[in-house]
């Protein structure tokens, strides 16, 4: 695992306590840490958003893919996963690793609404002025990105059809990713 380095934005594990994480991209279907519990959650304020110049994951630097983000405004529905307060320590380490490579996102505790209650949960907001802030683009500018990412962790539109699917398959769909999606497969029918 790659040692992420500790600074003012790293988020603490509460002390002996399990504690929630917000998925709402690829952490909904390939979290890679252990959990207890997994709850459908909203999150009020942020919506998700292709809005990332992904580097690293699914592109390079000369030839960026674009992956999800959470940005301001509206709402986002995904999954709130329950740590066990054994593994805190580890799994905090492993998110900063995995989500904070380029410093594209902010750590923060956020309030997400589940069937059950209110739970905070740590998610990792888009950072508007990191260079890699895509911002909004046209649909078109959008897909041409995704078909143009890949990385190491592969190309952007499996990205997109993962998401989409595991969305469908929670019965959480996402009007704008199918959008996407559909606009995709046309582009490569074309």
């Amino acid at each position: 695992m790659i040692a992420a380095t500790r600074d003012d934005t790293w988020l603490e594990p509460p002390d002996g306590e399990d504690f929630w994480v917000f998925g709402y991209g690829s952490l909904m279907w390939h979290p890679g840490f252990p959990h207890l519990e997994v709850r459908e959650a909203r999150l009020r304020g942020f919506h998700r958003h292709f809005c990332v110049y992904s580097y690293i994951y699914r592109g390079t630097p000369d030839c960026p893919g674009l992956v999800l983000g959470l940005d301001r405004g509206g709402s986002c529905r995904g999954l709130a996963f329950r740590v066990p307060a054994a593994e805190g320590a580890d799994v905090m380490d492993y998110l900063h690793a995995r989500e904070m490579v380029t410093a594209v996102y902010r750590p923060r505790w956020l309030t997400v609404e589940t069937a059950r209650g209110r739970l905070r949960a740590a998610a990792f907001v888009v950072d508007r002025a990191h260079e890699q802030y895509a911002g909004r683009l046209t649909p078109q500018r959008t897909v041409e990105l995704i078909l143009q990412g890949s990385g190491s962790t592969g190309h952007c539109l499996d990205y997109l059809e993962k998401t989409v699917r595991h969305l469908d398959a929670l019965g959480l769909p996402d009007p704008a990713l199918k959008r996407l999606l559909r606009l995709a497969h046309d582009r490569l029918r074309a």
